[in-house]
């Protein structure tokens, strides 16, 4: 079915005259209808499978006390064939345009994402890592050896560098913070943070190393020196944002297409 449709079969009677596709997703086919909803449609298996878990977190976040709205759902996930779909609630706001943004805009996300309590509810459907390999091992086994040579040896000083943290107690982290998932007004007041897909419990330095997104300086004058060297050895190792992708649990399904996108960003970060 087309993603019009799938819309007209959740949300029966809501107009579509003002929807649109939003920017093509990598996971979901997402149509987006101003001031109502966003529908989710997944595009493989995998997604389809995982959309129950995921539309849950939201609503437990909704649950939550959070300072700030999520999308909520608005429809339970249907099937349709092979793909899984919801309808969320609308998030107002606009996201700030990259390398702008407060120390104290970007303070005021980080420690309200981490003040969300880790119940045995929200973690029984946040952490499915238990029976999967560990985000080093996934590194260590699938990109390091398909790594150029002149990388090998300084990707495994990083990876080493990042084992060698000292444990923090986990929080909630986002994952992908920054960008266009972090809703502002016009006065620059939060208003709501999207895409939970890549929740989990971690280092709530991760998600600080996501938002330089606004720059490392504002970060760095947002969070705790600790905080900041923490998230920068994270980033160093291949982008935080990379990184976040091996930290599902999951063995890795395509090395080649990880390497693809890791390799220009390991040039620009020599």
């Amino acid at each position: 079915m087309e993603l019009f449709d799938i819309a007209e079969e959740l949300l029966p009677g809501v107009s579509l005259s003002s929807a649109f596709v939003a920017v093509d997703g990598n996971v979901h086919d997402v149509l987006l209808i101003p001031g109502v909803a966003a529908v989710r449609v997944s595009k493989r298996p995998l997604a389809a499978a995982s959309m129950p878990r995921r539309v849950e977190v939201l609503r437990q976040l909704a649950a939550s006390g959070l300072p700030f709205q999520v999308p909520e759902p608005l429809t339970p996930v249907t099937m349709f064939g092979s793909r899984a779909a919801v309808a969320v609630s609308w998030i107002d706001g606009t996201a700030l345009p990259e390398g702008e943004g407060s120390p104290q805009q970007v303070a005021d996300v980080l420690d309200a994402v981490r003040s969300v309590p880790l119940t045995p509810t929200l973690m029984a459907v946040l952490d499915d890592r238990e029976s999967g390999p560990s985000w080093s091992s996934v590194i260590e086994s699938s990109v390091l050896p398909l790594l150029p040579s002149r990388w090998q040896s300084e990707v495994r000083r990083r990876l080493d560098a990042a084992l060698a943290l000292d444990p923090v107690p986990d929080a909630l982290v986002h994952g992908d913070l920054g960008g266009s998932n972090v809703h502002y007004s016009s006065d620059g007041t939060l208003l709501g943070i999207l895409d939970w897909d890549l929740a989990m419990p971690g280092d709530p330095a991760i998600d600080a190393a996501l938002m330089a997104w606004h720059g490392w300086d504002t970060v760095r004058r947002a969070v705790p020196a600790a905080t900041y060297h923490r998230a920068r050895t994270w980033d160093a190792l291949l982008g935080v944002g990379h990184l976040v992708a091996t930290m599902n649990g999951r063995p890795m399904t395509n090395p080649a297409g990880f390497l693809q996108a890791v390799l220009p960003w390991l040039e620009h970060h020599p």
